[in-house]
């Protein structure tokens, strides 16, 4: 599984940290998504794609055998 995001889209929600916090923060200074594993371990795959099917601006994709049908 690979992580990507458009962080241009993002809408600052906090969804993706709260879901999956090994894999998402937020900037400080305005609250845009950060990626802190793009390739997560599997135990965070299911918070991952949990993260995916919830992000209100839909910026996050992933790639790979099991990526997440879009919510």
């Amino acid at each position: 599984m690979e992580v990507r995001v458009d962080e241009d889209g993002c809408v600052a929600s906090g969804m993706c940290a709260y879901l999956a916090p090994k894999v998402f923060d937020q900037r400080d200074d305005d609250g845009v998504v950060v990626v802190l594993q793009r390739r997560p371990d599997g135990d965070q795959h299911e918070a991952v794609r949990d993260a995916v099917r919830n992000c209100p601006a839909q910026v996050i994709s992933v790639e790979g055998a099991d990526a997440p049908e879009p919510g």
